[in-house]
């Protein structure tokens, strides 16, 4: 679905690299429901290092609550898998960063698609159904009451300590577009350990979003032997706009030179 942004900030953004680091890809994925206003800080800052950087609106996102209840979770996998084979074409290395679902997205690629992915950073990953209304009755709801409250279903409105920071996430959440999400989780929680590429999880010690639990999940789970975690006790779901975003930023980057950076 190609339709106009109409949520000022929400625009995809990318950056052609430079330097030693331009053959290096990366991808910062954004989470459901959001755009890149919670992931562009990010990639600029990757970018400033000459990282070769993408950071996508995925089908459905940056528009309205209806778009999304047109998209599915095939949709926003495919977008990310397709920016995979184009930085492929043009770089030596891919690295994935992810966001809520935007981790989960990137975890399931890393898995499906190990050999083409050398480098994950999670932010507070989803891996497993969370106990929220959206979640127990997501089945009957996309058929009864196609958009819900996000509140309603579990998804906080800005969910960080600070308070003076829009992610611009929707206001209404698509049942049928979460409940695609929920149908995939048991799957690509099963597929861990393919993932073996060096891993970064970043979790916060509070998320009123997704249950800190799935990070830990993640971290038990995952086949890599390269495997780090960044804990963030200053922020809630979106510690890369919170408190620890400066934090997260040098981890993040510090992470990707050890691991894909010029001298690896």
């Amino acid at each position: 679905m190609d339709a106009a942004v109409s949520i000022p900030g929400a625009e995809p953004w990318s950056a052609a690299g430079w330097g030693q680091r331009a053959r290096t890809g990366v991808i910062v994925v954004h989470g459901f429901t959001g755009n890149p206003m919670g992931t562009r800080p990010l990639g600029q800052h990757l970018a400033a290092l000459g990282y070769s950087v993408e950071v996508p609106l995925l089908p459905g996102h940056g528009t309205s609550h209806q778009d999304l209840a047109r998209t599915r979770y095939a949709d926003w996998y495919g977008a990310v898998e397709r920016l995979v084979d184009h930085l492929r074409a043009r770089c030596d290395r891919i690295a994935l960063i992810g966001h809520s679902m935007g981790g989960t997205i990137s975890l399931d690629l890393a898995a499906r698609r190990a050999a083409d992915v050398d480098a994950v950073v999670v932010i507070n990953p989803s891996v497993r159904a969370p106990t929220g209304l959206l979640a127990r009755l997501s089945g009957v709801l996309q058929y009864v009451v196609p958009y819900v409250p996000r509140d309603v279903a579990g998804l906080p409105t800005n969910d960080m300590v600070r308070d003076d920071v829009d992610e611009g996430s929707y206001a209404l959440v698509s049942a049928r577009a979460a409940r695609s999400l929920l149908m995939e989780l048991d799957r690509i929680r099963r597929g861990l350990l393919d993932v073996t590429a060096p891993l970064l999880v970043v979790r916060s010690t509070i998320d009123h979003s997704v249950a800190p639990s799935n990070a830990r999940d993640v971290l038990e789970l995952s086949g890599s032997r390269d495997l780090r975690e960044l804990v963030c006790e200053h922020s809630y779901h979106v510690p890369q706009l919170d408190h620890d975003a400066t934090l997260v930023e040098t981890t993040i980057a510090g992470f990707l030179d050890d691991v894909v950076g010029p001298e690896t």
